[in-house]
């Protein structure tokens, strides 16, 4: 097996390798660091299969790379994942989680919550609880023991978030919060902000954000628009739903077109090791993770021995 990391992580991806071939035979496992050029390099070598976890676009153009071989492929690609608050949820738990998913890993979670919709009956307690909770999140170092939110991978994905924020808020989203960020320091800093009313027009609502903002928006408080919304995007990865009443949960869990959905809770922390982990739509192609995710990186095969007692057959049939 041969892993090549992000270009933009590449020494994380170097310590999980370090760290597998430490304990399996030489030669088993090896890294090849680059950007995309290297990456098409290995696409088009002699390999029987390739694994990717990255953008949508990288997919798309990975499955042109392996069509004329035929190579076997499981993608997770990117993912706008919803979170359902109704107005029956517990408010405390959904407003922690909203806040926490949002922002874990400075957002930068394939499955991290990028679009809240709440209940319109519920939205200023809601926002109220939200803002209350984010001002706790300091923006520094991951060394400096105060703070929660560390810097953004890259200034290529600080613009990006930039350009999202800054668009919506000249449409007409709210901006509930911003944080302050070091200045005494330099890094890829991006200050936790908080958005609310915003709209599915908007860019926010429909791109990927991987950056630590909590996205705020609203519904009637149905379940036929609550999976709507849900459902309004490219992606499929993830989505969380938040009620008190299971039977309502179910039919909004079937509803959502998503490869997870956690109920009242962050489906990643929660899953069994036996589940896979799918995408839908464009956020995935195959499977990885669980029983039926690790048969995915194997070739099943036959063996036919003649028996002692052949098989009878119908002669009708």
């Amino acid at each position: 097996m041969i892993v090549k990391p992000s270009e933009v992580a590449p020494l994380t991806g170097a310590m999980v390798v370090d760290a597998l071939a430490s304990v399996l035979p030489a030669g088993v496992i090896q890294v090849a660091q680059g950007d995309g050029a290297v990456g098409a390099q290995l696409v088009n070598s002699a390999i029987d299969m390739v694994a990717m976890t990255g953008s949508t676009a990288v997919g798309r153009k990975l499955i042109i790379g392996c069509a004329d071989g035929l190579k076997r492929l499981v993608l997770e690609l990117g993912g706008k994942d919803p979170m359902v608050v109704f107005a029956d949820a517990d408010l405390d738990r959904a407003a922690h989680d909203a806040v926490f998913f949002s922002l874990f890993n400075c957002g930068q979670v394939c499955c991290s919550v990028e679009r809240v919709y709440v209940d319109a009956a519920i939205k200023d307690e809601f926002e109220r609880r939200v803002v209350e909770l984010v001002r706790s999140y300091t923006v520094g170092p991951g060394l400096d023991e105060v703070s929660k939110v560390g810097p953004m991978v890259s200034k290529m994905q600080c613009a990006i978030v930039a350009e999202q924020v800054d668009q919506a808020v000249s449409q007409g989203a709210r901006l509930l919060y911003r944080s302050d960020v070091p200045t005494a320091s330099s890094g890829n800093w991006f200050p936790v902000t908080v958005l609310g009313d915003l709209r599915q027009d908007m860019q926010i609502q429909t791109n990927e954000t991987f950056g630590p903002v909590v996205a705020l928006a609203t519904f009637d408080g149905s379940e036929a628009e609550a999976v709507r919304l849900a459902n309004d995007t490219e992606y499929g990865l993830a989505a969380y739903v938040y009620t008190k009443d299971m039977s309502r949960a179910k039919r909004v869990c079937s509803g959502i077109r998503a490869g997870q959905v956690g109920v009242n809770c962050y489906s990643l922390f929660h899953a069994n090791v036996a589940c896979p982990w799918v995408g839908h739509k464009g956020s995935g192609f195959g499977y990885h993770s669980g029983y039926d995710g690790w048969r995915q990186f194997s070739l099943p095969k036959s063996l036919v021995f003649e028996t002692a007692r052949p098989m009878k057959l119908n002669p009708r049939l």
